[in-house]
């Protein structure tokens, strides 16, 4: 897509890839060195970035970054992940008088209402997010973990997608900051029950849709 003449792609990212492989691959394709994204998305997930071609469509790509995101998230619940999505380690956290005592649909829902409005979250460890100058998961993977500031965020709304146990599916509207990884652990604790992410795909950012985008291929 064209805005004001400048050149945006709207992008799918496939799972397994990162952020900076998507840039990489359309540096290669447009001969274009000066090129960046929106919004990194983790390799496990998958879905929408927004790339900014050229010089002049890079410096907006700001704007983008402001906008609510959506996102379809399938939660894990019954164990907790380091990492808080597939990814880390897992760990079982069900006991066997827990497990005949499962938490209802709406024991679900109840809990995802609690988590609509605006809130502190704390980033979680394995996260970009930058200490003194060096991203957290890489003191992460040193074994070193260190206080994080929580910051504010907001989620406009939640809509509960499935429920079959273990695993809840659920629509997200989050404003910008917000770690997906981080609330489906969030919920899992709200329930009792531990949980993390196991599938994460972002459908919108502001008004641009995931039907829009192409494929890497």
């Amino acid at each position: 897509m064209e805005i004001n003449n400048e050149k945006f792609v709207l992008i799918d990212k496939p799972v397994g890839w990162t952020s900076h492989d998507v840039i990489s691959r359309l540096r290669k394709k447009y001969g274009i060195k000066k090129i960046g994204h929106s919004g990194t998305l983790d390799p496990f997930a998958t879905g929408l970035l927004i790339v900014g071609v050229g010089r002049d469509a890079t410096k907006r790509l700001d704007e983008f970054k402001k906008m609510p995101k959506v996102y379809v998230a399938t939660i894990h619940l019954g164990a907790v992940s380091d990492t808080h999505d597939k990814m880390g380690k897992i760990e079982l956290t069900m006991s066997n008088e827990q497990l005949t005592n499962l938490p209802s649909r709406n024991d679900v829902e109840d809990v995802l209402k609690r988590f609509v409005g605006k809130q502190l979250q704390t980033p979680p460890m394995y996260s970009a997010k930058k200490i003194q100058g060096k991203k957290l998961y890489e003191l992460a993977r040193e074994g070193i973990t260190v206080e994080r500031k929580p910051a504010e965020i907001e989620i406009y709304d939640i809509k509960l997608l499935e429920y079959d146990w273990p695993y809840i599916k659920i629509e997200v509207k989050c404003s910008t900051g917000t770690y997906i990884r981080a609330l489906a652990h969030d919920i899992g604790a709200k329930l009792g029950c531990g949980g993390y992410c196991e599938e994460l795909r972002r459908t919108k950012i502001g008004e641009y849709n995931i039907d829009n985008a192409e494929t890497i291929s």
